[in-house]
């Protein structure tokens, strides 16, 4: 097991004289499950999204005849009633409910049957960035409209963030480290990067790590129109989401959840579990700039890209493909090209680049997890899917984003970009698996 000083370097900048140590296991991917809008599994998934299908729409969750927004990527055909029973269902929210299904289709895939590990060493960070939503909604409705009494007793374990880690945790037995990470869009990022950390320092054999988001409520969709941040183009809903075109006027919401098995390479050769990809490293950095714009030139970026490169001890020519946060934002999209362009040099412009959120729009907390996905997808397929909707790029996004059609294209190493309000950034380093 690491030293106690191992323990303290954990989370921080490692400490040198404990570098060695710390690198001494590699961390593979052993399952993927997801629930996004273009599809209910990863197969699905990857199929729309290879294929350049918008899955952007209307908002049938509630009335919008009063919102500047109308649009979202909804989960049309998700039903709670698959993974849980009645009583589970009334008791918790949407953000779980679908955080529980891609689990189960990651536990699933990685082959995890009783027996096959030790729950000890078996842990959960699955993420949120904003938790149940919904429910905080419909509790305030009764608060205000009965008094305190009308409140529910699971108010509280229904909304917190941390609570779908919880759930899975109890249904699957994984008694190891257990919690949720919340730095807003870049969330489940943070959670996949805890759980590398956490399979390399020898502190567990897997982690369940991902993230679950379902903030289309009339609350979330309030408050980003408030903040001017969500895409008024409601005619035209499959064009909404745009990232890098010079009419792109604001992000999509989406919904959905992703989950991934990482697991201690070591353990997964010896159980026979087929493996994906390898996890070979990630960067953070903070922005320290401001509440919700990116730090000018994306410098704050360019430093988790950089922490990452490092990280996996890989160089900038090295990589193939990015998938960018590429929100569709004035902001995001032209600060993350100069990160790229900065970061890579003269490489930026062999890099393939997309931007899955192009369409099924914006998951939040939930975004990483499915971007890693994504990512694992493009190394196994070597196919890098478009960003649709990019008509007349910016020109201030002068990167090659793969518009429009998808690319066949040998993919060895990807890095994913996830970017928060508050300053948060994430860049994690996906491999080709080389046993």
């Amino acid at each position: 097991m690491p030293c106690r000083s191992c323990a303290r370097h954990f989370f921080g900048t490692y400490h040198k004289s404990h570098f060695i140590s710390m690198k001494q296991n590699r961390a593979v991917v052993t399952g993927m499950g997801s629930l996004t809008p273009a599809g209910l599994n990863v197969a699905d998934t990857w199929r729309s999204l290879s294929v350049g299908t918008s899955c952007i729409d209307k908002i049938t969750h509630f009335d919008t005849t009063k919102f500047a927004s109308k649009i979202a990527g909804e989960l049309k055909e998700f039903d709670p009633r698959q993974f849980l029973d009645a009583k589970e269902v009334r008791r918790t929210d949407r953000f779980c409910q679908i955080a529980i299904g891609a689990a189960k289709e990651a536990i699933e895939d990685a082959g995890l049957e009783t027996g096959s590990f030790i729950p000890e060493r078996a842990g959960v960070i699955v993420s949120s960035g904003i938790g149940g939503m919904q429910t905080i909604e419909n509790e305030t409705r009764k608060l205000l409209e009965g008094g305190p009494r009308k409140v529910s007793p699971f108010f509280i374990p229904m909304m917190i963030p941390d609570i779908a880690a919880g759930h899975i945790s109890m249904r699957w037995n994984f008694r190891g480290p257990n919690y949720a990470t919340t730095s807003a869009c870049a969330s489940s990022a943070n959670g996949i990067l805890d759980a590398l950390r956490l399979i390399q320092g020898g502190f567990a054999d897997i982690i369940i790590a991902g993230g679950a988001e379902a903030s289309i409520t009339q609350l979330g969709i309030a408050g980003f129109n408030a903040m001017k941040a969500l895409s008024t183009r409601n005619d035209e809903p499959e064009k909404a989401s745009r990232p890098f075109d010079l009419a792109r006027d604001g992000f999509v919401m989406g919904e959905g959840a992703g989950v991934l098995v990482i697991e201690n390479e070591e353990h997964a050769r010896q159980r026979g579990a087929r493996i994906y990809a390898e996890i070979a490293g990630g960067g953070l950095s903070a922005d320290a700039y401001h509440l919700t714009a990116p730090a000018p030139d994306g410098i704050g970026a360019q430093r988790a890209m950089q922490n990452a490169l490092h990280d996996a001890s890989i160089k900038p020519a090295d990589v193939d493909y990015v998938n960018a946060h590429g929100t569709s934002t004035p902001a995001n999209d032209k600060n993350e090209t100069k990160a790229v362009a900065e970061v890579f040099g003269e490489h930026a412009s062999s890099l393939l680049i997309n931007s899955t959120k192009s369409m099924i729009g914006h998951l939040l907390g939930a975004s990483a997890a499915i971007e890693a996905i994504v990512c694992i997808k493009t190394i196994n397929d070597n196919l890098i899917h478009p960003t649709i909707n990019l008509d007349t790029p910016d020109p201030e996004c002068f990167l090659n984003y793969t518009a429009h059609t998808a690319v066949t294209e040998n993919v060895d190493i990807a890095i994913s970009n996830s970017f928060g309000f508050g300053g948060h950034n994430v860049c994690l380093v996906f491999k080709s698996y080389d046993n």
